[in-house]
């Protein structure tokens, strides 16, 4: 198996590949898409990254940061964890924990202090990784804030 991860524009087409698949996931786990307004320009440097891993070529997972304007943990320099996925036929080999790993360190390297994220509650995958490594329950925010479902965490990058 030989995993590549690539800084890729958010409006890439591989990009726009995945990010059309876990659109198709939201509708089945939460019958409506992903409505957080997002655009290509979050994820250019300075403020963002996007990267997709690829498996053999094949792109297979997601994950992205950019800038947030949200404090946490007691930092005010925080980037967001966005469209972190991995498609059902390439789950269960690691490629999540990878994926975060580098976009932690992806952040880490800008020069952001701690990574806040936004999930559902019922992507219980996710949230059991996100704490499994280190990340602990905030306040809610962003665009679903007010959404019962909604689950915030957050982490220093420095721990």
């Amino acid at each position: 198996m030989s995993v590549e991860i690539r800084r890729v524009a958010y409006d890439h087409p591989d990009a726009q590949k995945l990010v059309d698949r876990v659109q198709e996931f939201y509708v089945e786990r939460y019958g409506d898409p992903d409505h957080d307004p997002t655009v290509p320009e979050m994820f250019e440097a300075p403020v963002g990254a996007y990267f997709l891993a690829y498996l053999d070529d094949v792109p297979v997972a997601s994950g992205a940061w950019r800038r947030s304007g949200e404090p946490a943990l007691g930092t005010e320099v925080t980037a967001e964890i966005k469209r972190m996925y991995v498609v059902p036929e390439a789950q269960g080999q690691g490629l999540a924990k990878r994926m975060l790993a580098h976009v932690e360190a992806s952040a880490r390297e800008a020069g952001f202090e701690a990574m806040v994220l936004t999930t559902g509650g019922l992507q219980h995958e996710a949230i059991g990784l996100y704490a499994a490594k280190g990340y602990v329950d905030v306040e809610p925010f962003g665009y679903y804030k007010d959404d019962e479902l909604v689950v915030c965490m957050a982490k220093r990058l420095d721990s």
